[in-house]
């Protein structure tokens, strides 16, 4: 039987990478899926994947820092599916990089408004729904929480304060039956960690000296963890931040 089957998943910035590959491996276990993201033709793209596939998908363009986008996709999910029972709050981005002087106070904004503000908004627009389903949200941290990295202060900041949401919504909304986890990435093979790294030989040869494993991750990895997560073989998980990082954090 599909883990997921009956259910409806809602996955932010879910047109690409780690977002993408997450979706399609809910449709595969059976969830009917909502992909909400910026990008518009490689959202299409990925809901037409899971269809071809014999997936049940729809794609809503959004914005996390908006809150009236926010809504809306919600709204769409649950008119287009009768439920919600999974929120994958993953649309993020890293911003600018670089020495704390070189950085602007808008920089910060940036990345806070929808690493941050975009994450606690969603919950708080699907809280309702998932109240009603005794529903599951997972977060995207990353490990740059948690390890000090030059040249990230806002960007690891703003996953930090992502991991301190987690658990304090994980207290809250245990007593209404919602389960709060946060996913942790390590390197990770995306368009994103390309960027993060300067390119993804960057990323590789990083990967390759500086993790235990030798190697970066791929997005499916992530997913995959993501699915525990959210599956009923966590039903006795909640406030935790499950690290997927090649052994990076245990140095």
């Amino acid at each position: 039987m599909q883990t997921f089957q009956g259910k409806v998943v809602l996955v932010t910035g879910g047109s690409v990478g780690i977002g993408r590959s997450a979706a399609v491996a809910f449709a595969r276990e059976g969830a009917a899926v909502v992909i909400a993201a910026r990008r518009e033709t490689e959202g299409i793209a990925a809901v037409k994947d899971i269809q071809a596939a014999g997936g049940t998908a729809s794609f809503v363009r959004a914005d996390v820092a908006s809150e009236a986008n926010i809504a809306a996709m919600i709204a769409h999910a649950v008119k287009t599916y009768g439920q919600l029972d999974v929120v994958f709050n993953n649309a993020g981005i890293e911003g600018k990089l670089g020495p704390i002087e070189t950085l602007a106070a808008g920089d910060f904004d940036d990345v806070f408004d929808i690493n941050v503000r975009g994450t606690w908004l969603v919950m708080k627009h699907a809280l309702p729904h998932l109240t009603a389903t005794k529903g599951v949200i997972i977060n995207t941290s990353s490990v740059a929480a948690d390890l000090g990295m030059a040249g990230t202060t806002i960007y690891a900041s703003s996953k930090g304060a992502i991991i301190t949401m987690t658990r304090t919504a994980a207290i809250e909304l245990a007593p209404v039956g919602v389960r709060v986890n946060a996913v942790s990435p390590g390197p990770i093979a995306t368009d994103m960690g390309g960027r993060f790294f300067g390119s993804l030989d960057n990323m590789h040869g990083f990967a390759k000296t500086n993790l235990p494993l030798g190697v970066a991750g791929h997005p499916d990895d992530i997913a995959e963890a993501v699915l525990y997560l959210a599956s009923p073989a966590a039903k006795f998980l909640t406030g935790q931040t499950l690290t997927v990082d090649g052994g990076m954090s245990s140095k």
